[in-house]
């Protein structure tokens, strides 16, 4: 199963972390270039032109590429990498993801608060359940993750709170289709960084 909590589809391209030297899907890494002044750019939306450089999308992978020369190693020239990157890279895909809840909630497929995603997620129409990190851990365990669906707790509750334009937010969800793939894809990557997905307390709805 690839990091965005997919099934591994055997046409889904792959590619080789250089920090680890394992090939996995796309969906797990995080894509850089080399800018034309030497400097390393992350390429979150893997638009940007130029050969592209493959880390996972996890903290200890990040840290040994930029620690170690392995992106000078793989750009086959110096290679100017930015100071704190995992922190920038970090930060980048939490953006990503928050300004994605937004534009899902602004098209009327997402929602927050206990008892609107409690009626989504009753009336399965929840595909994706979305729980603050420093929330309680009594009240994210009276929800369950959505049948077939995916639970990510990779964002604190001011950081969702931004993407429902409120303070705080401890609960959400999205409905499936529009946007709600790539926020999957970048839920599974900044979980790669944050790594709070092993405190799931959303259980499994009998």
């Amino acid at each position: 199963m690839s990091r965005g909590g997919r099934d591994k589809d055997r046409d889904e391209p792959e590619r080789r972390c250089i920090a680890t030297g394992e090939t996995q899907p796309k969906r797990g890494l995080i894509r850089f270039v080399v800018g034309p002044e030497g400097q390393l750019v992350p390429d979150l939306a893997e638009k940007l032109p130029g050969r592209g450089i493959w880390v996972a999308a996890d903290r200890a992978a990040l840290d040994r590429a930029a620690s170690r020369g392995l992106f000078s190693r793989a750009a086959r020239m110096p290679v100017t990498v930015p100071g704190g990157l995992t922190d920038l890279v970090e930060a980048a895909l939490a953006r990503r993801l928050v300004d994605l809840i937004s534009l899902a909630r602004k098209s009327g497929r997402a929602v927050a608060g206990f008892e609107k995603v409690k009626g989504w997620l009753a009336e399965g129409r929840a595909k994706v359940l979305l729980q603050a990190s420093d929330g309680s851990e009594r009240g994210k365990g009276k929800l369950w993750t959505p049948t077939g669906g995916r639970w990510f707790g990779c964002l604190t509750a001011s950081e969702l709170g931004l993407s429902f334009g409120r303070d705080h937010v401890i609960h959400g969800a999205l409905a499936a289709g529009g946007l709600t793939d790539k926020v999957i894809l970048e839920a599974g990557r900044l979980t790669g960084l944050r790594g709070h997905d092993g405190g799931n307390t959303a259980v499994g709805k009998e």
